[in-house]
């Protein structure tokens, strides 16, 4: 069974750093595609970042962009989330999620973590 295990979050001051892990217990993590998403209070989930499996190639949504770094450690079977600059807007739950062999869709989910950025 998979399992993503999340990490990191709390409350920042705005202008402030985080940094989420994401743990996911696979043989293969190098056959996923991770994915961040968020959801704040009364809004649709919406994509944050991604990075490809071999972790060459990463990207982020154009809200966050220029803030954001995806990473991954493919030796640990962790997937990482740096923002910066953060504003009062980056408060929501922070989701990970893997899409197995580019499936397109991403099939498993973390348990979600609270970010609040204060002003």
């Amino acid at each position: 069974q998979v399992q993503l295990v999340q990490s990191g979050g709390g409350l920042v001051q705005a202008g402030g750093s985080l940094r989420l892990s994401c743990a996911i217990s696979v043989r293969t993590f190098n056959r996923y595609t991770m994915g961040w998403f968020r959801q704040a209070p009364g809004k649709e989930r919406e994509f944050v970042a991604a990075i490809s499996r071999s972790g060459t190639s990463t990207n982020c949504a154009d809200s966050v962009k220029g803030r954001c770094t995806i990473s991954r450690d493919n030796a640990d079977n962790t997937v990482y989330l740096q923002m910066n600059s953060l504003k009062p807007e980056d408060t929501a739950v922070y989701y990970c999620a893997a899409n197995l062999d580019n499936s397109g869709r991403y099939d498993y989910w973390g348990q979600g973590t609270q970010v609040t950025v204060s002003s």
